[in-house]
């Protein structure tokens, strides 16, 4: 069967969709015309504000755009999301994996139950959302993988060990299931995003180390962390840009699905402080695919030229 909704209106569930990127960009593909399911935990208790302003903003704009209850730590809560939305719409052409927390401190001081912890929501809740939509994808025999990872799982900063580690396990899980799925017509596509100071509730909300004993031996290393969101937006302006606002990363994925996907690339870099990460990633796919022809399994990889980048 081929993917003859990727032409049209799509079904789509994005996790994590009550704020922040997950939200910019369940609205974003709401707006472009597509079924979207907005995944949060509890939306008719914890997270009741946030579903009902989804849902006013669907009635205002009339839009497909649904609070779905949904909570990736828990294999039952997903099997149950994808079980609803089947129910509703018969089929799922497109699940983008979001959801992810932030922890920032000085890495000895993170103990090793907070580190499970981020692991668990940045990548491991990856591989649960897949486990439950795979089989139906399959059965379908297309659909699209969609992942938001970050622009430090390719190149490394301090005083955010726990989350860079999380980000980049949830990125190479994505991309080697991603080989494995797609003789079944399932595409993958990885947004690589860069720290962005509006519209995310990242920075507000992030986690620091438990151990306060560490942090202190660590005297005035960790101010060298301090001011960060501020001097993001500085390199922001300097690049010739405002402040970065995650509503970019909504319209870059409305954009790659309106791509047919043997034509995507496998990353799409948005990035507003300019790294480099689609320099870095186009060195590595080159070689990638040197040694996938050694293997015989080159025919696996995506056939777009690596390292689309959005300015």
């Amino acid at each position: 069967m081929s993917d003859t909704s990727a032409e049209g209106r799509q079904v789509v569930i994005v996790t994590g969709a009550g704020s922040g990127i997950g939200r910019a960009i369940a609205v974003a593909l709401a707006r472009a015309g597509h079924t979207v399911h907005a995944g949060m935990r509890d939306p008719e208790g914890r997270n009741r504000a946030r579903a009902t302003a989804l849902r006013e903003l669907a009635d205002a704009e009339s839009l497909s755009l649904t609070p779905l209850d949904l909570d990736v730590l828990s294999e039952y809560g997903c099997r149950s999301a994808v079980d609803s939305v089947l129910l509703r719409d018969g089929r799922i052409d497109v699940v983008v994996n979001n959801a992810g927390m932030l922890m920032t401190g000085v890495a000895e001081a993170f103990t090793p139950d907070q580190f499970l912890r981020i692991l668990d929501t940045n990548a491991v809740s990856w591989l649960r959302v897949n486990r439950a939509v795979l089989p139906v994808m399959r059965r379908q025999g297309f659909g699209t993988l969609a992942y938001v990872s970050s622009t430090t799982a390719h190149i490394a900063e301090p005083f955010m060990a726990p989350y860079v580690a999380s980000k980049a396990a949830g990125e190479w899980l994505a991309e080697s299931l991603g080989l494995e799925v797609a003789p079944f017509g399932i595409d993958t596509v990885i947004v690589v995003p860069g720290a962005f100071t509006q519209g995310t509730e990242h920075f507000a909300h992030t986690n620091g180390p438990a151990d306060a004993a560490v942090t202190a031996q660590y005297g005035h290393v960790p101010d060298r962390a301090a001011g960060l969101p501020e001097r993001l937006h500085a390199i922001d302006v300097a690049n010739g840009g405002a402040a970065g606002d995650v509503s970019s990363v909504g319209h870059v994925l409305v954009e790659v699905l309106a791509t047919p996907p043997a034509a995507r690339p496998l990353r799409v870099v948005v990035d507003p402080q300019r790294k480099g990460v689609e320099d870095v990633d186009a060195v590595r796919q080159a070689r990638q695919r040197d040694f996938f022809r050694q293997m015989g399994i080159d025919d696996l990889l995506k056939g777009a030229e690596p390292g689309a980048v959005v300015p």
